[in-house]
């Protein structure tokens, strides 16, 4: 899969300069002093920027883990590294009938088979039904080890679903970018209007598979931008101007769609990233995201390297959604944490679940299907911390996966998001 750094940098350096003086005066204050200067204003902030009608639908926190979809009886699937593949139809994981039937399937080919002369090899319908037998069980395997895995991070104490959660009973499909900047993703690509009415029509497209499950919009904003220089904080990332932000909210709030503030910390860190936007956070429609590439520590240069979050980084990031959910007697909030490398996200068995925030790992790169289904296998199947993500590129996935087939992956996302 083409991984590493794609058009974000090229993006970013169009838009930094003008953050560069703001980051310097914002970079001398401590970041306790700016929490503490913050605090008496996010209760009013709380209640000021709530939105008139806006409410998360009840299903939501009273849904079920979804399943993965049957594939088609008519679909050739193909087992790669130990996972599936196909020939760009419809994907899914067979429950332990399909095993069953292959058993009676290789069974009744065997019998045939010692008809044979001895050691004359297998005859195509044994090796046929041999293979049917392997990828039933294969898929069989992989299911069972998918929802096993989901019930041990999702039914517990430290999971239970709290009034106004997003997840499991819904599926949000997010549109990822910066208005300033073409090159970032679709939010940014067309004109808002035009924007907003496509990301409707991908979220209907979800609700149309899934009737069952309400598919809700929202907006991915990168509101702090990873740069190749240091700039006069001297942190390699750039922050974005309230007015933009405020911008962004508006669209949103004319909609009634979500928005998730996408931090890129470059040299920072995500508590001192975090502070300035906890203004926001404290609105109830408003989600975190974490983007561990553009992490580089204290020596390294955004675009140089792919970054990487330890769970650490997750569980500061948690912490403060947390504290902030209890202050203001918010709704839980979700923290999406992009990943499309094993290094990019280290000790993910040591991030701490929490009710009051819904932490889900997504799938962020791209390329061919097959590429993307094993990449999917290796950082959200096997590496399971709560709930499943998925990335979607409209330029640089070819073919570009629907969401019938988006729908069945195993696990099944309940976050898609589209750059």
């Amino acid at each position: 899969m083409r991984v590493g750094v794609r058009a974000l940098m090229v993006g970013g350096a169009l838009i930094v300069a003008c953050q560069n003086a703001r980051d310097a005066r914002a970079s001398k204050a401590s970041d306790s002093a700016a929490m503490k200067a913050k605090a008496t204003a996010l209760r009013v902030a709380s209640a000021r920027d709530s939105v008139p009608g806006f409410t998360v639908p009840a299903q939501c926190a009273r849904g079920s883990i979804p399943a993965p979809r049957k594939a088609a009886a008519r679909d050739t699937v193909h087992i790669v590294a130990g996972w599936r593949d196909s020939t760009g139809r419809a994907r899914g994981a067979r429950d332990s009938s399909a095993a069953t039937r292959a058993d009676t399937s290789v069974a009744d080919s065997m019998r045939v088979a010692r008809t044979d002369s001895v050691g004359a090899p297998p005859s195509p319908k044994v090796r046929r039904a041999q293979r049917a037998d392997s990828i039933a069980r294969a898929k069989a395997r992989i299911h069972a080890d998918s929802l096993a895995a989901i019930a041990l991070q999702t039914d517990s104490a430290a999971t239970r679903r709290l009034a106004g959660s997003l997840l499991p009973g819904c599926r949000i499909v997010a549109f990822y970018g910066n208005p300033m900047s073409k090159r970032m993703g679709i939010l940014g690509e067309i004109k808002p209007d035009s924007m907003l009415a496509r990301l409707a029509k991908q979220a209907a497209a979800y609700a149309a598979v899934d009737s069952a499950r309400p598919a809700l919009p929202a907006l991915e904003l990168i509101a702090t931008v990873a740069q190749a220089g240091p700039g006069k904080s001297g942190q390699y990332r750039a922050r974005m101007p309230d007015t933009l932000i405020a911008r962004v909210m508006g669209w949103a709030e004319a909609h009634r769609y979500l928005v998730i503030l996408d931090i890129q910390t470059g040299r920072s860190t995500v508590a001192s990233e975090m502070a300035p936007l906890m203004k926001y956070l404290a609105r109830p429609y408003v989600h975190l995201a974490l983007d561990p590439e553009f992490s580089i520590g204290a020596t390294k240069i955004p675009g140089k390297v792919i970054g990487r979050m330890d769970a650490a980084d997750v569980n500061v990031a948690s912490s403060m959604l947390a504290a902030l959910v209890d202050s203001l007697k918010l709704p839980p909030k979700m923290l999406i944490v992009h990943r499309f490398t094993t290094p990019m996200l280290s000790n993910h068995q040591k991030i701490k679940l929490d009710p009051r925030v819904q932490i889900v790992i997504d799938m962020d790169g791209f390329g061919a299907p097959h590429l993307k289904y094993g990449s999917y296998k290796a950082y959200v199947h096997d590496r399971p911390v709560q709930f499943a993500g998925f990335k979607v590129f409209y330029k640089n996935d070819k073919p570009m996966l629907t969401p019938v087939q988006v729908l069945q992956l195993d696990p099944v996302p309940l976050f898609i998001m589209y750059q």
